[in-house]
């Protein structure tokens, strides 16, 4: 059985806001409007129509902020909190010999650096980066490189993903899907049961 895994709210809680912020000058308006054209251009940097080093000499020049390009990148990684209960899922998945692909929406400066931070990510068999494939989710394009790619059948798929688009075109490609809230893990576990009971 095949599970295709988003990464953040799923299994990584994040949170870019506090962590970006330390890079701002001192009293220089409400920190999160500064931070809002960062995030707004996050999904072309997602994407890889923006280069690293571009993406950072613009983000410093937009903050006004002094700090050096490697204390940019600490920023932008230091956002995130293992999800424990979602990894105690993914472990049991691997152990009964699940293949397990990550399946999200990354940049650069997170990829592969997760793998050196979280070593649990070496539980994954695969991976699909939105920054290499050139598409983002909900974009059906992405979807299909990760089907095509690992030549799965989408209806023997499984798909964990927290936000409702993405879902809705996992489901509309066939993808038996469950829309994931960090802040209930329960539902997640009774959905799983069945699935692995369905076969």
């Amino acid at each position: 059985m095949t599970f295709l895994y988003d990464i953040g709210r799923v299994l990584l809680d994040f949170d870019f806001e506090t962590s970006l912020a330390r890079l701002l000058p001192p009293g220089e308006g409400d920190p999160r409007t500064r931070l809002e054209p960062l995030l707004e251009r996050k999904d072309h940097f997602e994407t890889g129509k923006i280069s690293e080093p571009e993406f950072i000499d613009w983000a410093l020049a937009k903050l006004g902020s002094t700090a050096t390009p490697d204390e940019f990148r600490h920023a932008w990684r230091n956002i995130f909190t293992p999800n424990e209960p979602m990894w105690d899922a993914v472990h049991r998945l691997a152990k009964a010999g699940h293949q397990l692909i990550l399946f999200s929406n990354i940049n650069a400066i997170h990829s592969p650096w997760i793998y050196e931070a979280y070593p649990r990510f070496e539980l994954f068999h695969g991976a699909v980066m939105s920054f290499e494939v050139g598409a983002i989710k909900a974009d059906p394009a992405i979807y299909l490189h990760a089907l095509q790619r690992y030549h799965l059948d989408p209806h023997e798929t499984r798909y964990i993903d927290d936000l409702p688009a993405n879902i809705a075109t996992g489901r509309q490609l066939g993808l038996r899907a469950w829309q994931y809230d960090l802040h209930d893990h329960p539902p997640f576990e009774t959905w799983l049961e069945q699935e692995l009971a369905r076969g």
